[in-house]
């Protein structure tokens, strides 16, 4: 069977207009992995509580960091599907799991190309059932409507490989300021219970799924080690929490404002839950996150980039892609 490749990512609304953001924000919230709650409620939180304001303020926030291009998120997935396809033979596809381009047309330009047998990659080097879950959800439904005879593979959760630590660890290094007080790492944030449904679907099928917290963690500590940090120059924390049940802590806007009275001056942020810049890590932690630690009397923050379009990212990429495609 012809081999090919679908990478796909999180999505962004189509512009930085409120009704853009808001049908972007409704696909994103009525998915029952990212609000687990019964349809009927999820609908009812959804259109009453949050998309009558949100879309606003996060069409602002949008606009923060948007470009002439377009979203960034999209820009450095795009970039890095053509990089990747430039070393490869067999054809390489982009999808968003929100938006465009949809899961649907990622694979319909594969299919056309002749693949049928094909491999999905969620950008996303922790597992959680509202990330690679919802991917490999989506993905297998359009498969058994569409395109019975293609076989589906999914690239495992790649949070404690020796390639991505060694890219991820190269990337913070080369941004670290020399006399930097802590080194944060900030990871995208889900509800407790998301975790508890995690350990309990692993003791149910006696696999050793681990709860994303413990899944960030691993890839800290590895992380910390491959650039020999000591245990008191770095932190992680989880940002991006919505609405008032408990999400997993310590959460990064109070850890962030703390700080400073602990003696951290001098701030660098890392987010290992993203491989591309979005509006988590360009306008919450790199705008939001700077002004909270300024404000609480911090001196000086650094954001560092996510890996994006790096060289050595690219062909991690590729040589995961190679051993598949040989195999």
């Amino acid at each position: 069977m012809s081999k090919g490749i679908l990478l796909v990512n999180l999505g962004s609304p189509d512009s930085t207009e409120v009704e853009d953001v808001r049908t972007y924000l409704r696909e994103f919230l009525m998915d029952g992995k990212v609000i687990d709650s019964p349809w009927l409620i999820r609908k009812m939180i959804v259109e009453l509580f949050i998309l009558p304001k949100r879309p606003i303020n996060s069409a602002e926030a949008y606009r923060k960091i948007w470009t002439k291009d377009g979203s960034p998120l999209i820009i450095y997935s795009k970039i890095l599907q053509q990089k990747v396809q430039e070393q490869l033979e067999i054809p390489i596809g982009l999808a968003m799991r929100y938006k465009n381009p949809s899961i649907e047309f990622g694979m319909q330009e594969l299919y056309d190309k002749g693949v049928r047998d094909m491999l999905v990659v969620p950008l996303y080097p922790q597992y959680t059932m509202s990330t690679t879950e919802t991917v490999a959800d989506k993905v297998l439904e359009i498969q058994k409507k569409k395109f019975k005879d293609v076989h589906v593979n999914f690239l495992k959760a790649f949070y404690k490989h020796p390639d991505y630590v060694k890219v991820l660890g190269d990337s913070i290094k080369e941004n670290l300021p020399e006399n930097y007080d802590k080194l944060l790492f900030s990871y995208h944030g889900i509800p407790e219970r998301h975790d508890k449904k995690a350990l309990k679907a692993a003791k149910a099928s006696k696999l050793p799924i681990e709860t994303y917290r413990n899944q960030c963690l691993e890839t800290t500590k590895l992380v910390a080690e491959y650039l020999q940090l000591p245990e008191d120059k770095y932190y992680t924390s989880f940002q991006s929490r919505l609405g008032k049940d408990p999400w997993i802590q310590p959460y990064t806007d109070e850890t962030l404002e703390h700080f400073p009275e602990k003696g951290v001056k001098n701030l660098a942020v890392c987010t290992p839950a993203f491989v591309a810049d979005c509006l988590e890590t360009l306008e919450e932690i790199s705008m939001e996150g700077k002004e909270e630690f300024l404000k609480a009397g911090g001196e000086y923050f650094t954001y560092i980039p996510c890996l994006n379009d790096r060289q050595d990212w690219i062909n991690t990429l590729v040589k995961w892609f190679q051993g598949w495609e040989n195999n």
